[in-house]
């Protein structure tokens, strides 16, 4: 069963956005990681990188599937989780506290246009 956090922000392709002042850590749901099973790697961009809402940054692959990593805000990548390089399986024992990026956020608007809990757990739920 699928596990959904509070005071974050989702995008309709499963990713989230926890934003702690100017910073957005982004990362993929629980909902993503029980669909794709176990994850085998990580796809990351490169510190300074630009992101832009909708676009993809990366990817995730499992034994099952790769699926391409969809940013849900536009900025400037600052850090990203180097952990998951060499154990990319943390994002199935943790995927809220593993998050994929850091970025510098350019647009804190574009937070509006994502779900908060309650939408995002409807739209898994259809």
């Amino acid at each position: 069963m699928a596990k959904f956090e509070e005071g974050l922000r989702y995008s309709e392709s499963h990713e989230y956005v926890r934003v702690e002042g100017e910073y957005g850590y982004i990362g993929i749901s629980d909902y993503a990681q029980h669909a794709l099973g176990n994850v085998v790697y990580v796809d990351m961009p490169e510190v300074d990188d630009e992101v832009t809402a909708g676009e993809e940054f990366g990817a995730v692959e499992s034994v099952k599937a790769a699926s391409d990593l969809i940013s849900p805000v536009s900025g400037t990548v600052v850090e990203v989780n180097e952990a998951l390089e060499d154990t990319p399986e943390l994002l199935n024992e943790d995927a809220f506290a593993n998050w994929i990026i850091k970025v510098q956020l350019s647009d804190p608007a574009e937070l509006e246009s994502l779900m908060d809990k309650a939408a995002y757990e409807a739209f898994c739920a259809e």
